[in-house]
């Protein structure tokens, strides 16, 4: 069986359905092809926990969480499905540098407040900060399922085609730009192909038509399971709505948390190291096992400075990153293929903006930050 679009787009996570989106909203023909069902667990996309947040070293993203704050809302307005909830957030730690990231905020004019730690423990009890903290009170949680599935929506309602269990297992270019063909046997002819595939993409690397050397060092992609686990809040279910975001940063450990929503049916705060997992070659590798030794650095962590969480979790899980060794996003386009991973552990946020920056990359018509290009 053939099928065709001007414009095909593997994947069908927050990426692959943003784009998606976008592309349908600005008129284009579009075809999604993804080889499970949309936000599956086996990818990045899935749960109802990532955090939102403004607070970053670098002017770039924090005007760019701007710019997608402004696309959670359309989205919102759109599809009615609220996809962002603000709770704020705290940065704190010695490597956080929380003076360092206000004074990028204030630069950007995003609202934020400057605690010392006593200031903060008073406010927050259920932290035992050492350090001065930065508040963002614009911070929140995003919940990728719900928002894959209104994305999705909306680019069906304005004439996108989303195929499931469809899984890619050939690419070749063709005198009109490429032609798909699924491990069973399936043929996509499609114009444009705009490769979204997270975890998944080192392995279908080898199968599109790249030029050598097309991922040079500071954009080679690399996949790491992590680990997430749930700590019950001492006051119960009902402390959820009390509880910020937080990023700790220290010599020892960088530690990100938040309300773990209904991942863990909404009892705790969900706590995970950045990058504390195991190296893998690609998605296809992960084996859900959770490593020890990271759920004792984790839980230690959790001892020492979340006193209103019990220090044992309830509940734990893996997931993936996709990392570049700049830990910045990949959005580029050669001879009609245009390969975007924006994640490195921090791209949920992005989402609506995503689409609009692969957009640009696609039809030439707007701006891709340089740092996000390979060439």
């Amino acid at each position: 069986m053939m099928t065709g679009s001007r414009h095909v787009v593997i994947g069908a996570g927050l990426a692959g359905a943003s784009v998606a989106w976008r592309l349908a909203q600005a008129g284009h023909e579009v075809t999604v092809l993804e080889r499970d069902v949309p936000a599956n667990a086996q990818g990045s996309s899935h749960g109802s926990a990532r955090i939102f947040r403004h607070a970053y070293p670098s002017r770039l993203y924090t005007e760019m969480v701007v710019r997608a704050e402004a696309g959670w809302e359309e989205l919102h307005e759109s599809s009615g499905v609220q996809a962002l909830t603000l709770t704020g957030a705290v940065d704190h730690g010695a490597l956080r540098r929380p003076t360092a990231l206000a004074e990028v905020l204030e630069a950007c004019g995003v609202a934020h407040e400057l605690l010392s730690g006593a200031e903060a423990r008073r406010r927050w009890p259920m932290f035992a900060f050492e350090t001065e903290v930065l508040w963002d009170p614009g911070a929140g949680v995003v919940d990728p399922e719900a928002a894959v599935q209104a994305m999705l929506d909306l680019a069906r309602e304005a004439g996108a085609h989303v195929e499931t269990g469809w899984e890619v297992g050939r690419v070749e270019r063709t005198r009109t730009g490429h032609r798909l063909t699924s491990t069973d046997g399936r043929i996509c002819e499609a114009g444009e192909l705009i490769v979204c595939a997270g975890g998944w993409l080192p392995q279908l690397l080898s199968e599109l038509p790249l030029p050598a050397g097309f991922l040079p060092a500071s954009h080679a992609v690399e996949v790491r399971q992590e680990q997430a686990f749930h700590f019950p809040y001492r006051g119960g279910a009902g402390e959820a709505a009390a509880w910020p975001t937080f990023i700790h940063s220290s010599a020892d450990i960088t530690v990100y948390g938040l309300p773990g929503g209904r991942d863990a049916g909404h009892a705790g705060q969900k706590v995970a190291e950045f990058n504390g997992g195991r190296v893998i070659p690609s998605a296809a590798a992960q084996d859900g096992r959770v490593d020890e030794a990271n759920r004792r650095r984790v839980t230690g962590f959790v001892a020492e400075f979340l006193p209103g969480v019990e220090p044992a979790p309830y509940a734990e899980t893996t997931c993936l990153f996709t990392n570049t060794a700049s830990e910045d996003f990949l959005i580029d386009r050669y001879e009609r293929l245009t390969v975007v991973s924006p994640c490195s552990g921090h791209g949920a946020k992005f989402a609506p903006l995503i689409g609009e920056l692969a957009l640009a990359a696609v039809t030439g018509e707007g701006e891709v930050p340089r740092e996000f290009r390979v060439v």
